[in-house]
């Protein structure tokens, strides 16, 4: 028996080497250069065969249809064969991918990307770094410094100001709600909420946005503690930029009830309209009654780079802080944003020494780590793209990027505009355009909320254009939005054209008789 269990132990420990073998040969490092070469050969021309057949920015699939395909495959039963794995990954992810590159994708603020960032992604994957730490980055800390102070001067905030990389625009909101808290509460009450925990009176503490700004400002008030009611939305005028006499109202309201400004966040860029706020006007707002100003630039900051058109952002140099997406008017890959904050003293809210990884006697030393400045630990070194993108492509190339989609939007507005049975109901500031169908038939406004929604749905399903859908006064709209420098204006007149063909239809088909029901499929899936 003992012998039998001895031979059993050996045979398990074998079958551990032997696992621990295939591990080791499958680990990123100098013995394994040339299968990872092989490697991505294949995963190259499985790309390059992607997109020289991709006709259709979306395959039209519903989401029942995919899921079935997922049904059986057991992910511990490994295939171990790279073209196997990238066989499977094409049936199941790329035939049914949505691809921002195609002209006709005009949805949402995804952007195709210059092919060098993806290039430097690769470097940044394959060595791993985190940049949390000096000594896990290296140089990759300075990289993303030099990129900070590159957009710092840019924004013009000043000498003290700092920034840091983040996973995205809710992120960068959520850390300007969270400094702008914490300094209320420090101004107010003397309280230290990193150290005490909120006051009991925080619920005087109030947000003053727009109407049509990001939902995640409602998001991070929930997440701090303060709810969404500390949300204060202020009305809009007519282009859609929060209205300057309703916001002084609402804050003389606040001030009356006895509460407290604690912010007010301007949008440089709505995610609807494209809609940019007027931020020297906020700012003189914020000064006057103290408010700590934030400025929401996640769409528009590509602005900063633009030949012709960084004086629509004038004010933004009076925030206290400031969102920037690099992945939306930069075109770089996801994700790739940043934080930025007049008065780097503030960041110490997020600052926590642990010994293991930044104790106090480095930073008294003056290494260097970014960890100090950021709300998450491991951040991957996502600075490397844009460093790469400035070096091989340059900012001024960037920004002229930005000024032909903005300059494309304006010729979809006069082309939408110029037809009868559409409504637009905006100029652009950037390069979104809301819109409906409204046909010729004097539908009612529900009548019209169902045709639209059936518009959108169709173009889905038969992927032969992806455009987005929003609600103005309780009534459906449809949305281009226009970050692609292949999109030109024939494409959208074809997209226009397919969207007047299926609202003709869906009339014809569905008011003209009664409503009769549509296919359950187009009416109980949403597309984002």
């Amino acid at each position: 028996m003992v012998q039998l269990n001895v031979l059993l132990a050996d045979s398990q420990q074998q079958a551990s080497t032997n696992e621990a073998s295939s591990m080791l040969n499958s680990m990123f490092n100098k013995e394994n250069i040339d299968n990872f070469k092989i490697g991505l050969e294949q995963v190259m021309q499985l790309l390059e065969q992607t997109i020289a057949t991709q006709q259709k920015p979306f395959s039209g699939i519903l989401p029942q249809e995919l899921a079935k395909k997922f049904i059986g495959i057991d992910l511990n039963q490994p295939l171990f064969d790279i073209p196997d794995a990238l066989e499977e990954v094409a049936q199941l992810y790329l035939k049914d991918a949505v691809y921002f590159n195609n002209p006709r994708y005009l949805a949402h603020l995804n952007c195709p990307i210059v092919y060098q960032s993806i290039l430097a992604e690769l470097l940044a994957t394959s060595i791993n770094t985190a940049v949390e730490t000096w000594d896990q980055s290296g140089g990759a800390t300075f990289i993303e410094q030099s990129i900070v102070d590159w957009t710092l001067s840019k924004l013009a905030l000043g000498e003290q100001a700092d920034g840091v990389f983040t996973s995205g625009g809710t992120q960068s909101n959520l850390m300007a709600m969270l400094l702008a808290r914490d300094f209320q509460c420090q101004l107010y009450a003397g309280h230290t909420n990193k150290q005490q925990g909120l006051p009991h009176d925080f619920r005087r503490l109030k947000i003053f946005t727009s109407k049509v700004s990001h939902f995640s400002i409602q998001k991070a008030a929930a997440i701090l503690g303060l709810g969404y009611d500390a949300v204060v939305s202020v009305p809009c005028d007519e282009y859609f930029r929060m209205d300057m006499t309703a916001l002084n109202q609402a804050i003389e309201d606040c001030q009356q009830q006895g509460d407290i400004v604690m912010a007010i966040v301007a949008t440089a860029g709505t995610t609807d309209f494209g809609s940019i706020d007027p931020l020297t006007q906020i700012a003189e707002i914020a000064k006057r009654c103290g408010a700590w100003l934030h400025v929401d630039a996640a769409y528009g900051g590509g602005l900063l780079i633009t030949p012709n058109n960084k004086h629509k952002l004038a004010g933004i140099e009076c925030a206290d802080s400031v969102t920037i997406d690099y992945h939306k008017s930069f075109f770089q890959p996801v994700s790739c944003s940043a934080f930025f904050v007049k008065d780097k003293q503030h960041l110490s809210v997020v600052t926590y020494h642990a010994e293991y990884l930044n104790p106090l006697s480095q930073q008294q030393a003056g290494t260097p780590d970014l960890c100090n400045k950021s709300i998450q630990t491991t951040r991957r070194f996502d600075a490397l793209k844009l460093w790469f993108s400035l070096r091989t492509v340059g900012a001024q190339n960037l920004g002229v990027a930005f000024e032909q989609v903005m300059h494309l939007a304006r010729q979809g507005y006069l082309l939408l505009a110029s037809e009868a049975d559409i409504e637009i109901i905006h100029q652009p500031q950037l390069s979104t355009l809301v819109f409906r169908f409204v046909g010729d038939s004097g539908a009612t406004d529900s009548e019209l909320d169902a045709v639209n929604k059936y518009i959108r749905k169709q173009l889905s399903r038969q992927g032969e254009a992806l455009i987005a859908a929003t609600k103005v006064a309780d009534k459906q709209y449809l949305k281009f939005t226009l970050l692609n420098c292949a999109t030109t204006i024939n494409d959208i007149q074809q997209v226009v054209r397919l969207i007047k063909q299926y609202g003709y239809q869906y009339l014809a088909s569905d008011l003209a008789n009664e409503h009769a029901p549509l296919s359950l499929a187009l009416e109980e899936v949403s597309y984002g």
